[in-house]
């Protein structure tokens, strides 16, 4: 069976949840009835594969980000079409096509919605309407809908009357030796085991940035925050403005897993203010490092806790975790981060949850 993955940068993964997704799912493809193809944008690789860990690559010359992506997914999909057995997208901006597809083609398509992308503060309101307009295409010509986490699956169930598959992410390939690298990490970054705390994430309003900012500033906490700082306006605003202030360190993004990984293991508390979008990726790594979390109160993140982190709506709020519940409450929470991401969140379960997709009638 031949299975085209349609809709991310492509592999190797070098940024981002789906790219992560298809980097793992190749890699646990141990079956000789099952070839993946994996479409990517040659606008960012210099260096090309066209077999990667098993799977063909297709380079697409078009940009996967931006406007462009949707002639970029439109154009990788009619592609697929003459090729593969089964199509999985990833994202909904190119699914504007399936109604002429369906016109020719009866081949089963999957589509993994994403995190409800129309409702995304960064986008204006033409492209949210389109990205809406894409969704509900997506959801009424596909053949199954993929929903990340159980508050997606609820909002296809209620808006569109429509049952989706569950299936979250995995994290477990941030597991790796750092090679005693902790004193070197921590020393390059001026930091002390617990006596830090960590944010990761797009610096985008609607990750709620500038709340935590504002409440580790108010706090007196150490905070290291990791991200795009310099992409957006709105970031090179907030890295003007707090970048000169003692207790808070802002770094640009680092993709080295070893570093991340000593400075989420020995963080105190993991901030996460994603208020948007299904299971995030990043959440699921750090809840690996048994570290206590703090995510913003909203179902997305509930469910992928299970209610058993600490919530946040505000700054004050924030504040109020950090300096009222104690060691013994971080510790649990620390504690059932890590059994909750080494019971649901790893690759071997998701790509067997995929794999069953294609071969559903």
């Amino acid at each position: 069976m031949k299975v085209a993955i349609i809709g991310t940068v492509g592999v190797p993964a070098n940024y981002g949840g789906f790219e992560t997704l298809v980097e793992n799912m190749v890699r646990q493809n141990h079956s000789d009835e099952l070839e993946y193809s994996v479409y990517c944008s040659s606008k960012n690789y210099n260096e090309r594969h066209w077999v990667y860990q098993g799977a063909k690559v297709v380079y697409i010359p078009l940009k996967a980000n931006g406007v462009q992506s949707i002639f970029y997914d439109m154009f990788s999909i009619l592609h697929a079409l003459k090729q593969a057995d089964v199509l999985l997208i990833l994202g909904v901006s190119g699914c504007c096509i399936l109604p002429f597809v369906r016109l020719f083609s009866k081949k089963r398509i999957i589509v993994n919605i994403d995190g409800l992308e129309h409702r995304r503060d960064k986008w204006n309101e033409w492209i949210r309407k389109f990205l809406k307009f894409s969704e509900a295409l997506a959801v009424k010509y596909a053949d199954v809908i993929v929903s990340d986490n159980k508050g997606i699956q609820d909002y296809v169930e209620k808006e569109y009357n429509k049952e989706s598959a569950l299936i979250e992410y995995g994290g477990d390939h941030v597991i790796c030796d750092t090679n005693n690298m902790e004193e070197e990490i921590l020393g390059k970054y001026q930091l002390s085991e617990n006596g830090y705390s960590l944010a990761l994430c797009r610096i985008e309003p609607e990750n709620n940035v500038e709340m935590i900012l504002r409440a580790f500033v108010a706090s007196g906490e150490l905070l290291v925050f990791i991200g795009n700082w310099h992409n957006s306006e709105f970031g090179r605003r907030l890295k003007e403005e707090y970048e000169t202030i003692s207790n808070i360190k802002l770094l640009e993004p680092i993709y080295d897993i070893k570093v991340l990984n000593v400075l989420r293991t020995h963080c105190k508390f993991y901030l996460h203010g994603h208020s948007a979008g299904g299971t995030n990726p990043s959440l699921v790594e750090a809840m690996y490092f048994g570290r206590p979390v703090f995510a913003f109160n909203v179902v997305y993140n509930r469910e992928t806790t299970e209610g058993k982190a600490g919530y946040f709506g505000n700054e004050q709020e924030l504040i109020a975790l950090m300096n009222e519940d104690g060691e013994e409450v971080w510790e649990r929470n620390g504690e059932a981060m890590r059994e909750i991401a080494y019971r649901r969140y790893c690759w071997n379960v998701i790509a067997n949850k995929y794999e069953r997709l294609y071969l559903k009638n």
